[in-house]
């Protein structure tokens, strides 16, 4: 799992660093930072990275990290499909490779390592509000630079392209959509790894049939054994 992880965090850097090179050859690599898209590609190489240092041994935040990187992840894919990218672009796969990897690949690994992973420790609920710090943070900070630049990152958030009243109303969408995928985050964290472990003999509380067969011979055998010497002789 952790050479998989790595793996795909080394397209997504790559793709972040040709979108990089290229922005700052045009003189925009402020605003190709500004997009989240990249920063949440980027926390999930940054985190990569971290988690493989750590593997032996990993701090009890990791998890919760690892659940809101994925969680962003997962919006950036649904949020670009959705409000950002053509009707037509959906079905097609000549986006160019940078785009693929950070807007198809890196959320659907981030999803599926999500699902695998097992947990460290027992997952508490009021790690949503933290998850859902961020995406307010880049939501206001997006507002106060546009208003002072006059650049927004994505449309759907540009005031200047629309209304106040249109752009309040899809924030109110997008924000709604957060907290929903937030809460469905948190509840199918190592999901698909528990589901599998279940029957899985060598996991732990697991149960083999063969041992309980074995087991019972044993007992049987030994209470035999026992009450042997105290039966009543008979003619």
């Amino acid at each position: 799992m952790v050479a998989a992880r790595l793996l795909v965090a080394a397209a997504v850097l790559a793709a972040l660093v040709s979108n990089a090179i290229g922005a700052w050859q045009e003189g925009l690599l402020a605003q190709n930072l500004a997009y989240f898209t990249n920063q949440s590609n980027l926390a999930f190489v940054l985190l990569a990275v971290t988690g493989a240092a750590m593997v032996r041994r990993r701090p009890a935040w990791f998890d919760d990290a690892r659940g809101a990187v994925a969680f962003y992840l997962v919006m950036t894919g649904i949020i670009y499909a959705l409000l950002v990218a053509p009707l037509d672009e959906l079905t097609r796969w000549d986006i160019g490779w940078t785009g693929i990897v950070l807007h198809r690949l890196a959320p659907v690994a981030a999803l599926l390592d999500w699902l695998l992973t097992p947990q460290g420790r027992r997952p508490r609920a009021r790690r949503i509000l933290w998850w859902l710090l961020y995406p307010v943070v880049f939501l206001v900070f997006t507002w106060v630079r546009g208003g002072i630049t006059g650049w927004y990152p994505y449309e759907f958030l540009d005031p200047t392209a629309s209304s106040w009243t249109q752009v309040l109303l899809t924030t109110v969408v997008v924000l709604v959509a957060f907290v929903s995928i937030a809460v469905v985050m948190h509840l199918i964290g190592g999901r698909l790894r528990r589901s599998t472990g279940a029957l899985d003999p060598a996991s732990p509380g697991s149960v083999s049939v063969g041992s309980v067969s074995r087991r019972s011979v044993r007992t049987t055998s030994v209470s035999l054994d026992t009450a042997s010497p105290h039966e009543e002789q008979r003619p």
